[in-house]
Parts: C-alpha cells; structure tokens; sequence
C-alpha cells in the first residue's frame, strides 16, 4: 500500500509538470492550432492519465491443469504451530548465514493517505451516481420529440450535415439548456420551455404578445442549437467527457487536473462552435453568437458533467464569444500548419510517457506466458505448515516444469543472499576479482558470525554467505555499474535504492521466483553476458558437499527482519540426478512472520524433490 502511495504521489507530481507544459504550449501555439486540433491535444492528457491506473494484468496460470494430487508430508517434516521447524541435518549440510535488518513497520502515515484518497474517490462516486440517478428519472419522464415545425427543422438539420445514422431527439420539461448525451447511441434533449412558445405552433397568427419574438428569429436560433449538439454527436464527444470524468475521480485532489478539465470542456465547445460556423455563411456568423448571449440568461450549467450541452457556464461563454468574432474559414495551408503544431506537441507529449511509466508500473509481480512450456501444477501447501511455499522444479533434459503456488511463484519479494550468485559475476566481469585471485582481506570489524571474521575467496564466501565480501564489491563497482548489471540481465525489478550496502535484503531489490528460476538456467546455459570461465567459477563456488540426493549446486538466502526470519529460499541445480542422470533445476521460496529461513527451504527441498520427481524414474 506504501508502495502504491508513493509511486502514485510521485506520478502526479510527474503529470501536473505535464499539465502545465501542456497549457504553455497550448498558449504558445493557439494562432498556429484549429480549435479542434486544440482540443485534441486533452486525448494526449487522458492517455497520460491512464498510465497510473492501467496496471498490466497477470496472466492466467489455470491452475490445476495436469494437476497432480497433494502429496502426502508423513515422510517428510512435519508441520507445528510456528511452520516447519529446520533440523539439524539442515544446518549440518549447508550454511545459511544472515543478519537481522531493522524495518520501520509502522505505515500509519501512509495508511491514512490511502484512506483520505479512497475516501474522496466514495465521495466523487457519490455525486456522480446522484447525478445520474437524476438523469435516468429525466431520461424517463422525456418523451420524443412531438412538435411538427421543431421535427421538419432538426430533419433539415440532420440533411444538412449530412447525417445519416439515427441520433433520436427528445423533449423534457426538467432542463433548462439543451444537451446531448450518449457515445454509443448519442441522443439530444432539449427542454420544453425553447419550443413552447405559440412561434413553433403550426399557425403564426394572433400573437397575443407584443414582445414575443417573430418565428422566424426564434427558430433560427435554435436551428443554430440543434446543429451545435448534432456536431456533438457526430464527433462523439461524450466519450472523452466521460473519461474525463473518470479521471476527476481518481485525481480528485489535483486541482491542476480540475483545470485541465475546464479547459477541455471549453475547448470543446469553442470546437464544436467552429464545426458549426464552417458550415454557415459568414454573414450569419454574428447572429450565431447573439444567440449564445441571448440564452445566456435563460440557461444554465449543465448539472450532469458526463453530457455535453449548449451552454456550460459564463467563463466559458465568453471564450466562445471571441472566438467566434475571431473566426475564419481556416485555409488548406492553415490546416496543415495546425496539423504540424499539433504532430509536433503531440511527439513531445507523448514522449514523456517512458519517464512516467517506471513509476506508474506496478513492479510486484512477474508477468509469463506458461502456455509454451509442459508444466504440472502441484500442491504441496501441507508441507509448508503455516508458512507461504512456493516451489518451482525444471528437469533441463525433459524440459519439464512442477510448480506449486504459481501466485507465489510470481510474486516479488527481496533475494536476500541468493543474489550474491550475480554480485559475484559482476565483480569477476568488473575485474574486481578473478577467479585466480578472488581473496578479498577482512577490515577487522568483528561480526556476530565468526565464520565471517576473516579473510576470504569467492568460494568461500559464498559458502558462508559473506556479507562484506559482497559489500565490498559493490562499493567498488559503484551505484551506475550495478544498475547497469541489473539491468543487462534483467534482475526482478532492477532496483536497488540508495544504500548500497543492503539493497539486497528486504529492501528495494525484489524477484519472483520464477524469475530467479529462468535466470538460473540462463546462467547453467551461458546465456547470460559473463565469460564462460566466470560462470564456472560462480557455478563451482555453489557445490555443497554431503547431499542427500548426489551432485548439488545451491544458495541460500534468508530475509531476518527486526529478529525474525521472514523470507527463506534455496536455488540452485541437483545434477546427475537419478537413473536418467538428469539436470533439475530447483527454486524453493518460504515466507511468514518467523521460522521462513534458507535451512527450512534447504531441508523443504530435500524432501519434496525424490517425491516430485523420483529417481528410479
């Protein structure tokens, strides 16, 4: 949730710069824009402001196909209350060192924010579900369009510009401003009160008032309505309305967003009223804007912001009034002028997208495509007690996949020491070491561990998990070179913050399991962009000696949090394994609020891997 907060506090920071950037160049380009081409630079803000709230969506793992059945833990270690406890032939065969990091738990702070802004978005749900409940009871009560003179006008209308699909047109006693409403299936309402007066009756004669308009004046103006909502419908703008809209609801607290909004709108209209002018000769260009001014008066703000109406407010009415004193037919060299301003805008604009999406990309999780490989879908939760497993298995040679947990196994959590397998290839690829001469001297501070109190070689290191040996290379790497490697191999979320003596542990570096799995075979395959001689080194540097199940290659890692052990794993390789002296490669990861450590996974592997995978087979 944290996480969440902060990547999207950061992304509105990123989108008010482009709001603004936007509104500049808008200013600064407005002689060379249509006013159409004016309000479509907003689609490029709508696109920006989707990007935080479009997360790629996971791909379905349809769990349980080939599903095999649950296996039985009496052979193996058995569950207590605290989930299984590590033997000691756990320890007796690999190390599994770690230091407790120190984690500031409590996210109240954050906690709140979350709240205050689901909060909002309750109350903008709100007000718009009371907006269109009120619509529908209008919607209801309208009734189509029944006045002959007002029918044979919006035909002529409909004729005019060229419509041909059917936009239905009806009368309501409860607007006071014509709108139009509708992107799949447009419609127009227009309220009562304009088409009530004796000038729209069949005959024309005995007016009993002398104020009231001649017919002929009236029905021009609303000729000049009817065709400024018919522009609406043709260009479908209630559907970037109403994305707009969306968007208020989750940028609520953005007031330059509400800006954006009221300009859009308004650029909208001032659009449509070009749309219309185009189509009328030049001398009734003047009459079009008394009309506007006339009906000022007597309409009002549209109360429902999912429609588009005729009249939006005062600020906006005086937009339209100088544009269209300002309004010419624009010429074929004008229009492609404004096509070019607006290409040129849009480049850049868009451009701007890849900066915001590493903070809008929701980085948790791994996305794959398990459709091309031949995977069996386990369940082995009995085993893990009330711990979190998740465990992926790979017979290199069958290209077979067991996997237990998928959701798990697609999940991001810190690699804790399993990653020193890479800082290890960064270093001999830097030159830091070589695998000739990869002693590295102990600076004298003493650690809780003794096995870490001396001098030591890759090897060594990484069998007792050294965690200065690891330090020290990084430092001498530095930031730019690590990043670098992380993100030539393509290492979970490629993150590493700013400490870089603890990135790696429960801290900002994170990967899947499945992720540690295709880079581990990556790595036995060469495939990765190291030497092969470094490989070797990294790959003799994992053999643990005394397995129970022949050859094997593996690290640990465990994730201790303020004391407790909170994320176990062990990766690595069983090679030679069984009859068929297969290569199986193997990811085991453990979470919980304490006992998730690398000896519990070590010894969890151990157990599982003769019954999934039997070697008699």
């Amino acid at each position: 949730m944290a996480a969440f907060i902060i990547r999207f506090l950061i992304c509105n920071f990123l989108i008010s710069l482009f709001t603004g950037i936007l509104l500049a160049l808008k200013h600064l380009l407005q002689n060379r824009l249509s006013s159409r081409m004016q309000y479509r630079l907003w689609f490029l803000l709508l696109v920006i402001l989707a990007i935080p709230l479009l997360p790629a969506l996971p791909v379905s793992f349809h769990p349980f196909r080939n599903f095999s059945a649950p296996i039985s833990p009496q052979a193996g270690p058995q569950p207590t209350a605290a989930g299984i406890l590590p033997s000691a032939a756990a320890s007796g065969w690999v190390s599994d060192f770690t230091l407790s990091v120190t984690r500031d738990t409590s996210s109240a702070a954050w906690n709140l924010l979350f709240i205050l802004w689901i909060a909002g978005i309750l109350v903008m749900v709100f007000a718009a579900a009371r907006s269109n409940i009120r619509f529908i009871q209008i919607r209801k009560s309208a009734l189509p369009l029944q006045n002959p003179r007002v029918c044979r006008l919006y035909r002529s209308c409909l004729a005019e510009l060229k419509v041909t699909g059917e936009i239905p047109i009806y009368s309501t006693a409860f607007l006071k401003s014509p709108i139009s409403v509708g992107f799949f299936r447009p419609g127009i309402y227009l309220p009562i009160h304009l088409i009530s007066g004796p000038e729209f009756r069949e005959t024309t004669s005995g007016y009993q008032n002398p104020d009231t308009p001649k017919p002929e004046f009236r029905e021009r103006d609303l000729r000049y309505m009817l065709l400024h909502e018919l522009q609406h419908c043709r260009h479908r703008d209630a559907l970037p309305n109403l994305l707009m809209n969306l968007a208020l609801l989750f940028y609520w607290f953005n007031p330059l967003i509400w800006l954006a909004s009221r300009e859009m709108r308004c650029d909208r209209e001032v659009a449509c009223d070009a749309s219309v002018l185009r189509r009328l000769p030049e001398s009734e260009y003047t009459e079009y804007g008394h009309t506007l001014l006339r009906f000022a008066h007597q309409c009002s703000r549209s109360p429902f912001p999912f429609t588009t109406g005729f009249h939006n407010g005062m600020y906006q009415m005086k937009r339209r009034i100088v544009q269209i004193a300002a309004y010419r037919t624009p010429s074929f060299a004008k229009k492609m002028q404004s096509f070019a301003a607006f290409s040129l805008i849009a480049v850049l604009m868009l451009g701007f997208a890849p900066v915001l999406a590493p903070f809008a990309a929701d980085d948790s999780h791994f996305y794959w495509n398990p459709s091309s490989h031949n995977i069996s879908y386990v369940d082995v939760s009995s085993y893990f007690g009330e711990l979190e497993g998740s465990l992926i298995l790979y017979d290199f040679e069958d290209q077979v996949w067991f996997l237990a947990n998928p959701g798990q196994a697609l999940t991001r959590v810190s690699p804790d020491s399993t990653y020193k397998i890479y800082d290890a290839l960064f270093g001999l690829d830097a030159g830091i070491i070589t695998p000739e001469h990869s002693l590295l001297a102990w600076d004298g501070r003493m650690s809780p561990i003794a096995a870490w109190n001396q001098d030591h070689t890759l090897s060594s290191a990484l069998a007792n998990s050294v965690n200065w040996y690891f330090q020290s290379i990084d430092h001498q790497l530095g930031s730019d070179s690590v990043f670098r490697y992380l993100k030539e191999i393509g290492y979970g979320n490629e993150t590493i913050g700013r400490d870089l003596s603890s990135y790696w542990m429960e801290s900002e570096l994170k990967i899947s399991p499945l992720e540690q799995m295709i880079l581990l075979t990556k790595l036995y395959q060469g495939k990765l962009p190291f030497a092969p001689e470094h490989v070797s080194a990294v790959l003799e540097g994992l053999y643990i000696p005394d397995s129970e199940i022949g050859p094997l290659y593996g690290k640990t890692g465990t994730g201790r949090v303020n004391g407790k052990d909170v994320n176990g794993w062990f990766i690595g390789y069983a090679k030679d394994y069984g009859q068929k002296r297969h290569t199986v490669f193997f990811v085991l990861n453990i979470q919980g609020e304490d006992h998730a450590n690398g000896s519990t996974a070590a010894k969890l592997l151990t157990d599982l891997l003769p019954k999934l995978l039997p070697a008699d087979r």
